[in-house]
């Protein structure tokens, strides 16, 4: 799937790393009640730092990144 492998690349690990830190910073610069985008965004920024993709067992792929790349 196009998707997943994408998400496996170095570029995918990036375009998780740069969301989840804008949720995390959009979080607490919204206040109130979008202080859960900041809690959210630690899911998409932990994804990239850990090299996993959450999606790919979805789509009967290897969850892990290394795998993936195999």
């Amino acid at each position: 799937m196009g998707f997943t492998r994408f998400m496996a690349t170095t570029a995918g690990r990036l375009v998780r790393l740069v969301a989840g830190a804008l949720l995390l910073a959009a979080g607490p610069a919204l206040g109130g009640g979008w202080f859960v985008l900041a809690v959210v965004g630690l899911v998409p920024l932990f994804a990239a730092a850990f090299d996993v993709c959450l999606f790919a067992p979805l789509f009967s792929q290897p969850f892990r990144g290394r795998d993936a790349r195999a």
